[in-house]
């Protein structure tokens, strides 16, 4: 008996280290993946620095908007894995199906989020005296056609990876985080490049955004009292938590917006921007999505202290962010090289970037377990709220810390 019980214990060791193998390439490959696109989205926007200047206050709506895909697609993305986990995912999109239910809430939310943003951002703009900027209508339509723009595009790609994992068997918390947060760069920065193009040229700005802006408050009226039970609670829940990540985020696009100057002294750091910031919320993103199944399926208790569960989660994220922080810097000194973009060079780049990673992945465990955590205790979704507030809060302390590694080794 105890030579059978020796040899099941040390089968149940074997398999835990496969599991831990298999989530951390899948994590690393997802992260890899989307550092690369979050670059090529930096490099777009390292690159147009003359629209940076006629439209002064756009580098204010960025991280705003890039955390607004992130934060839609990516609870989306979360509800869906704990679906699978569950087993209640379906792979159809009818309309009363959890696929088809999650898709038509992600849409309103993207529509009503994104035309808020642009007057938030406004609002933003004139209350820290960033001036000139933008007008208010241009702020609407730059903020909401790019908006959807890009959300169509990372909509697409939510869903295929939704169905990915069924076939192929993904892990969801592992891959849909960093995957969504850092395509929704790629995506989102180019969107709003062509977005400000348009309103720049439009002899109709204001037409435009008023239509926009009454678009958006009939789909949320709509999606509000709608009978279609998940897409109301979806809404329901979402938008007071991403009203607040909205406005975390428009402070940490003042953060960015006041170093313009240095940023285009440094275009790397630029380059480097939506990477950083993405990665780091991809991060706190994976770790919520884990704890939020775990509390969903009761394998972990949502206690006030950390369990070893947890800590365990914890620490392999942050093993995988050491190496990820260095592929962003290594990538924005090599793109920037090789498009004749200015760089500080490449050891003050892996400088900056270690110390701003190091202060945003102590935070991203913390800010993860407590958000998660208390939404699950007071009876709220954690996949709508933990990413969210994760990659808000992730976005103002990475812009923050990122600005303030900058001034460190001399570079602003």
């Amino acid at each position: 008996m105890a030579v059978h019980h020796t040899g099941a214990m040390r089968s149940k060791s074997r398999s835990n280290v496969l599991v831990h193998m298999v989530d951390a390439r899948q994590r690393f490959a997802a992260l890899g993946i989307g550092v690369v696109a979050a670059s090529a989205g930096g490099l777009v926007l390292a690159a147009a620095e003359g629209t940076l200047a006629a439209l002064p206050g756009l580098l204010l709506l960025v991280p705003g908007a890039i955390a607004l895909r992130g934060n839609i697609f990516g609870a989306m993305g979360s509800r869906l894995g704990t679906a699978v986990h569950a087993g209640t995912f379906r792979p159809t999109v009818r309309v009363d199906g959890v696929l088809g239910q999650n898709l038509l809430g992600a849409a309103a939310l993207s529509l009503v989020l994104s035309a808020v943003l642009g007057v938030f951002a406004r609002g933003t703009a004139v209350l820290f005296g960033i001036s000139p900027t933008m007008t208010l209508a241009e702020f609407v339509v730059v903020s909401t056609l790019g908006g959807l723009l890009a959300s169509f595009l990372v909509g697409m790609v939510t869903v295929g990876l939704a169905a990915g994992s069924v076939r192929f068997g993904w892990d969801l918390d592992n891959v849909m985080a960093p995957l969504v947060s850092t395509l929704g760069d790629l995506a989102t920065v180019p969107a709003l490049v062509v977005a400000a193009v348009l309103a720049k040229q439009s002899e109709v700005v204001d037409l435009l955004a008023a239509v926009l802006v009454f678009a958006a408050v009939a789909v949320l009226i709509a999606a509000w009292r709608t009978r279609l039970d998940d897409v109301r609670r979806i809404v329901r829940q979402s938008v007071p938590i991403l009203l607040l990540a909205g406005i975390l985020d428009l402070l940490a696009g003042v953060a960015v917006e006041k170093r313009l100057d240095d940023l285009l002294a440094a275009e790397a750091f630029l380059v480097l921007l939506p990477a950083f910031l993405g990665v780091a919320g991809a991060l706190g993103g994976i770790l919520s999505s884990r704890l939020s199944t775990h509390f969903h399926l009761g394998l972990d208790d949502a206690t006030s202290l950390p369990s070893r569960a947890t800590l365990r989660e914890a620490r392999a994220i942050g093993a995988v962010a050491v190496p990820i922080f260095v592929l962003c810097a290594l990538i924005a000194h090599w793109a920037s090289v090789a498009t004749g973009q200015s760089t500080p060079g490449l050891g003050d780049l892996l400088l900056a970037v270690l110390i701003a990673g190091v202060v945003a992945i102590v935070l991203v465990a913390g800010v993860a377990y407590v958000t998660t955590m208390t939404a699950f205790r007071l009876g709220l979704d954690p996949d709508t709220f933990g990413i969210p507030m994760v990659l808000s809060v992730l976005d103002l302390v990475g812009a923050f810390t990122l600005v303030l590694a900058m001034v460190a080794v001399g570079v602003a």
